[in-house]
């Protein structure tokens, strides 16, 4: 039985590049991810944070007063706060102060099942608590000094608290990397192996809500292997923030015996902590190595553009760019479009739950990652069948006749096949 949620505040500040409501807003769906209230949202238009409290001094009096009359114990700050910052707020208005890094980085935490999903949601945690161990270790400290005040062996023995501290999160973070290495030296091995298949990789990327589980457990359903009655070969699916972490890479055969590998990925949120991104490099190489990307945008949200672009950004951070894309307006199906609203080469809207969007979407996806494949005929003499039986497995013949010496095929192979049956093109 899930908890009461906790009643919060909600608090940012207007500067001259922010999209504040947008991001409030998210704020907000982020919030109650983490099975927190919003029940009050506090801003500030300032050219620049207060460095000592992030709000100007008469805007943290009146959220002080607002705690006490709402009776709320907690702050979410629309920004990643410094350690000085967080501990003046806590002080000045007696409620916890979470910034928008510590509340992503808890709702990793608590999402994170494989092994290497949280080992990297560990690290990000430690990244961010190590500049601010001085503000959760303060209560220690200030027990070690005394009700006499501090005198110079006393403040050396905080230190030496604060400096085992730090050693002891380094020493963690040094065996972490570590483990993650060698988890993902045989994750390496295992995507080469993908590619050595020489089956197309189609990656799904897109911001975190957009889809993609659904899209891609529609496909599994319609072109997976034993997807529609296992519920083990589809991956976890729910309206909510953040409910894919690990990257699901699954193998689609389509009716024409076309076989391409369909992997989904983590999604992306604005001003996704950078110690998660660094640490979800490993996750999202299969985008980096995909041959062809399927950006799904939620094109009922009224912020999908900023959300593109906050994806696009994220792409480029982690170093996912110039791959070649399409741009999936998904959940077209709750807006006033009349879909396909957005057709072209590059670009389709769709409603992930209607076959007939998804049949043109993986015509789309045909035209980009066999584009190489070209109609050939075959000549198969009949000592050869193990020949025609190969082709017949991954192939639908488009001709098949015979005379007196074989079987004369039509058949799309692509480059590297046309290479290896070049003895038997005719």
């Amino acid at each position: 039985m899930q908890e009461t949620p906790r009643k919060v505040f909600l608090v940012g500040l207007t500067t001259s590049q922010a999209n504040l409501t947008y991001e409030l807003e998210e704020l907000g769906n982020l919030a109650k991810a983490n099975n927190l209230d919003p029940v009050e949202t506090f801003t500030q238009k300032l050219e620049r944070p207060n460095p000592a409290t992030y709000f100007g001094k008469g805007k943290v009096e009146e959220i002080s007063a607002a705690v006490t009359t709402y009776d709320v114990d907690m702050i979410v700050a629309n920004d990643e706060l410094t350690p000085s910052q967080i501990r003046n707020l806590e002080k000045a208005t007696n409620a916890t102060v979470v910034d928008r890094t510590g509340l992503i980085l808890d709702i990793f935490a608590q999402r994170a099942q494989t092994k290497v999903a949280q080992l990297q949601v560990q690290l990000a945690r430690l990244q961010y608590q190590l500049p601010r161990l001085r503000t959760s270790m303060s209560i220690t400290l200030d027990q070690q000094t005394g009700a006499g005040g501090g005198g110079f062996t006393s403040r050396g023995a905080g230190e030496t608290k604060l400096e085992q501290s730090r050693r002891r999160i380094t020493a963690q973070m040094v065996h972490i990397r570590q483990e993650l290495a060698d988890l993902e030296k045989g994750e390496t091995t295992r995507s080469a192996q993908r590619q050595n298949n020489d089956l197309p990789n189609v990656s799904l990327v897109g911001y975190t809500n957009a889809g993609k589980s659904t899209l891609m457990n529609r496909l599994l359903a319609r072109f997976g292997i034993g997807a529609s009655n296992d519920g083990s070969k589809q991956v976890f699916e729910k309206d909510m923030l953040f409910a894919t972490l690990n990257t699901t890479v699954r193998q689609l055969t389509l009716p024409d015996k076309k076989q391409f590998l369909l992997s989904d990925t983590v999604g992306f949120v604005s001003k996704l902590p950078h110690s998660l991104v660094a640490a979800f490099k490993s996750t999202l190489q299969e985008a980096a190595s995909a041959d062809l990307l399927l950006h799904v945008v939620d094109v009922s949200d009224p912020h999908y553009q900023d959300m593109m672009t906050t994806t696009n950004k994220t792409l480029q951070e982690i170093g996912v760019s110039g791959r070649p894309t399409i741009t999936v307006y998904n959940k077209a199906d709750r807006t006033e479009l009349v879909f396909p609203e957005v057709t072209g080469e590059n670009a389709i809207t769709i409603s992930a739950l209607d076959i007939a969007s998804q049949d043109a979407l993986i015509d789309l996806i045909k035209q980009h990652v066999f584009k190489d494949v070209a109609v050939v005929n075959l000549h198969i003499p009949f000592d050869k069948g193990n020949v025609q039986a190969q082709l017949a497995a991954k192939h639908t013949f488009l001709q098949e006749d015979y005379d007196d010496t074989g079987t004369l095929i039509t058949v799309e192979l692509s480059t590297n096949e046309r290479e290896i049956f070049k003895d038997y093109i005719i």
